[in-house]
């Protein structure tokens, strides 16, 4: 008889055992997930912040660069198709990357910020004369600035 109850207190100790085992391991292997995956969205996110603020930069260049071919009389006869097509594919490259960062956010302050600064520096298309481009410049520049401030937060 004494050798039927101990083993059946072996057997259920066993399967206690191996019940509270595989609880904590079933916990380890959640925070695990939860942790790559919070990696995986912050490295994203990092990814998706550099590259809009890339494009804009980009986009940026493109439209100074226009901006003084069109109303610099000794380059007047530079405006090209070629160069509509940079800018043309520059914005699109900035607006593709616009999306890319608003579908990693939550946040949103940066939601709004990379809409303004998208408007801001497409704004450098229209300035009339050299003191409205500079004035675009500077607020472009510190738009794309803020931007990223307002962002590093959310990857840190």
């Amino acid at each position: 008889m004494e050798a039927v109850v101990a083993s059946i207190v072996a057997v259920i100790g066993t399967l206690l055992g191996s019940g509270i085992t595989h609880a904590f391991q079933r916990r380890a292997t959640d925070r695990s997930e939860r942790f790559a995956r919070a990696e995986r969205l912050r490295q994203e996110r990092i990814d998706a912040y550099c590259a809009y603020a890339g494009a804009l930069l980009d986009y940026r260049r493109v439209l100074v660069h226009r901006w003084f071919v069109l109303n610099d009389e000794d380059r007047c006869d530079e405006d090209s198709p070629a160069l509509r097509e940079e800018m043309y594919k520059t914005r699109y490259t900035a607006q593709e990357a616009m999306f890319r960062a608003q579908m990693v956010t939550d946040d949103p302050e940066i939601l709004a910020r990379s809409e303004q600064v998208l408007a801001d520096v497409t704004e450098l298309h229209w300035a009339e004369d050299r003191d409205a481009l500079t004035a675009v410049r500077a607020t472009t520049r510190q738009g794309i600035r803020d931007f990223i401030a307002a962002a590093a937060p959310r990857v840190r």
